[in-house]
């Protein structure tokens, strides 16, 4: 079953089950997806393209938390919150700060830097490798602490 496909289904549960939220969630993935079509790149949809669109939803999801959180509104940062839940179910398995920090003392070592000036470097190497399965931010957090004790 495509991505595409997959997205469809869950449109079509979430509507036999009255799930409003999960309905608009999956309707906005699914509008990503028809503007990925439209977009006229002229090739099929890509397993990097699905990571793309998903991890632009969550991305929004997550400003859109931290804007209501500065503005106080905790109904709208739980919507935005399950609505993230949600798209999280279609995301690879996120990893946690312990398994981040072990593959980019690898990446360090393995690409000889011990210095922070080489940071693009050791950063790209690292998204490569951890893309889908880490938050760039947090990815860059722990590469310059590594960088910087060394």
């Amino acid at each position: 079953m495509t991505f595409e496909e997959k997205i469809n289904e869950e449109l079509k549960n979430a509507t036999k089950s009255g799930d409003k939220l999960r309905l608009e969630t999956i309707r906005s993935i699914r509008a990503a997806i028809i503007e990925f079509k439209k977009s006229g790149i002229g090739r099929d949809m890509n397993s990097d393209d699905e990571l793309k669109i998903l991890s632009n939803q969550a991305k929004k999801r997550k400003d859109a938390i931290e804007m209501y959180q500065k503005g106080g509104r905790q109904d709208l940062v739980d919507n935005e919150t399950a609505e993230l839940s949600i798209i999280e179910e279609f995301l690879p398995k996120q990893l946690n700060d312990e398994e981040i920090l072990n593959i980019c003392k690898k990446i360090i070592s393995d690409a000889g830097i011990t210095h922070v000036k080489d940071f693009g470097k050791v950063m790209g190497i690292a998204m490569k490798e951890l893309k889908g399965k880490a938050d760039g931010s947090k990815v860059q957090t722990i590469l310059k602490s590594l960088l910087n004790s060394e």
